[in-house]
């Protein structure tokens, strides 16, 4: 078989990314070229064909922005079904990059004691509400820069998982 889950030491954690991912599929454009890289299990929150996450190492939420926060989808997997104890992890595009975006899963994720591992969060074409009347903001992005930041930035929490901390 041609998967290697160890290689030189690393070691590879069990990652599952729940999204939302619609009008243009910014957010789902980082997703697949996080999944092309690293082995994660994508759950679209529209049809979860998931419900389990006790056996992942990590569990990442990921959604465009509607109205300052993650797509309610997202927000009502994550309360139903997020484990205690758990590493997460936020990924989001958006028309304008605010940490306030990410302030209803985090309480979520506070609420279970999960470890907040990072957020990644790049601008996406946007063309809601009134934005669409004048043909959106943003077209073009995520460009390839933003495809690539949130790859690294996926696999600098990932590999940061198995480094002892730094005082």
């Amino acid at each position: 078989s041609k998967d290697v889950l160890f290689t030189s030491g690393e070691k590879s954690m069990k990652t599952a990314i729940v999204y939302y991912s619609k009008h243009h599929e910014n957010t789902k454009k980082l997703l697949d070229a996080i999944a092309q890289e690293d082995k994660v299990t994508l759950i679209d929150a529209t049809h979860p064909e998931i419900d389990d996450l006790s056996g992942y190492d990590a569990i990442g939420f990921a959604s465009g922005i509607y109205y300052g926060k993650m797509h309610k989808l997202v927000l009502q997997y994550a309360e139903k079904n997020l484990p205690k104890n758990k590493k997460v992890f936020f990924i989001y595009t958006c028309g304008r990059v605010s940490a306030a975006h990410t302030n209803d899963i985090r309480k979520i994720a506070e609420e279970t004691h999960a470890e907040i591992l990072g957020e990644y969060g790049c601008v996406g074409f946007d063309t809601f509400g009134p934005l669409k009347l004048i043909g959106g903001m943003r077209k073009g992005h995520p460009n390839a820069e933003e495809v690539r930041g949130a790859v690294k930035f996926y696999q600098g929490i990932v590999n940061a998982q198995g480094e002892p901390e730094k005082d």
